[in-house]
């Protein structure tokens, strides 16, 4: 089939590569305009919009897909279908018609559990044992469509959403290619979503991410975990923020501590939550690099009960 592929991020990739080493032929990538990133913030393009270039393909960096140019420009190419893999923008009706057969979504939770822009994240805050990825056909709401088909992923106790996600695009793009194969040949169907079990995923923000110690240990550790590497756990320790990177539940014999409470033993830093208290992992103050929290706590000496803010 002829193919425009539309994403976004690096988690978009392996899919960009399955389908480029496929008989399909990818006409064309659709990526979301250059952004600023990196320290100085300049604009870049996106990790998918990189690779389409190395390898020779038409990107289209439309700042939306309602305009005439692009509407047009997608006619002209004539894909079969167009597969999607976090392109990071909502497909109206319009470009919707165009592929004859439609826009295909991998995405990355069992749907109807986890419809949204952060199902990884969610599935790890909700303490979800297994999570997987769906391809299904996109339609105008949100994560709505038909299921072409699905796969499951354990979830690690030590996962954070780097891990999972990492391990879901792999496993993703050969559900997406063998999807579009499928299609292709004319022996696959969409079957309508589950109407019981529907949850939601919206985008982690930079205050979704701020630690709470009066929760349970449990509870901290999922928070850090799923917003590991993006948004960023963080906390505050003398007005000032300090990144967390992810915790591990403290040895049976340590010392009883309040919600945010720090003590040093030995090579471990512990922290208090409503249970039980948890050992700090790397950490980053402002302005300075990541450290092992014992590094962090050499330069800081913390008095005798203090605690993050």
């Amino acid at each position: 089939m002829r193919l425009v592929f539309a994403g976004t991020p690096a988690a978009a990739l392996p899919s960009l590569r399955a389908l480029l080493e496929s008989p399909h032929d990818v006409v064309a990538v659709l990526t979301r305009p250059d952004a600023p990133a990196g320290r100085g913030r300049r604009p870049a393009p996106s990790p998918v919009a990189s690779a389409a270039v190395e390898a020779g393909v038409t990107v289209l960096t439309p700042t939306r897909l309602r305009d005439p140019a692009f509407l047009d420009r997608l006619r002209e190419l004539a894909p079969d279908c167009c597969p999607v893999v976090a392109y990071g923008a909502l497909v109206p009706p319009v470009a919707l018609a165009v592929p004859v057969h439609g826009w295909v979504n991998l995405h990355f939770s069992l749907l109807p559990a986890w419809r949204g822009a952060a199902p990884v994240q969610h599935s790890l805050l909700a303490g979800d044992e297994v999570t997987g990825a769906t391809t299904f056909a996109l339609e105008e709401g949100l994560d709505t469509g038909p299921v072409y088909g699905v796969l499951t992923e354990p979830v690690r106790p030590t996962d954070t959403s780097g891990d999972l996600l990492d391990r879901l695009a792999l496993s993703g793009a050969r559900l997406l290619l063998a999807t579009l194969d499928g299609i292709a040949e004319g022996r696959l169907a969409a079957v309508p979503q589950p109407t019981d079990g529907v949850t939601f995923a919206p985008k982690l923000t930079t205050d979704d991410a701020r630690v709470d110690w009066t929760a349970p240990a449990t509870r901290v550790d999922r928070l850090v975990r799923a917003c590991t590497p993006q948004p960023g756990a963080w906390t505050t320790f003398r007005g000032q923020r300090l990144k967390l990177g992810p915790v591990t539940p403290a040895p049976d014999d340590s010392p009883s501590l309040s919600p945010g409470q720090l003590a040093a033993t030995g090579a471990a830093v512990l922290v208090g939550t409503a249970t039980a208290p948890l050992a700090l992992g790397d950490v980053q103050p402002p302005g300075k690099r990541r450290m092992p929290a014992a590094d962090w706590v050499n330069g800081a000496r913390p008095t005798p009960g203090e605690r993050f803010d």
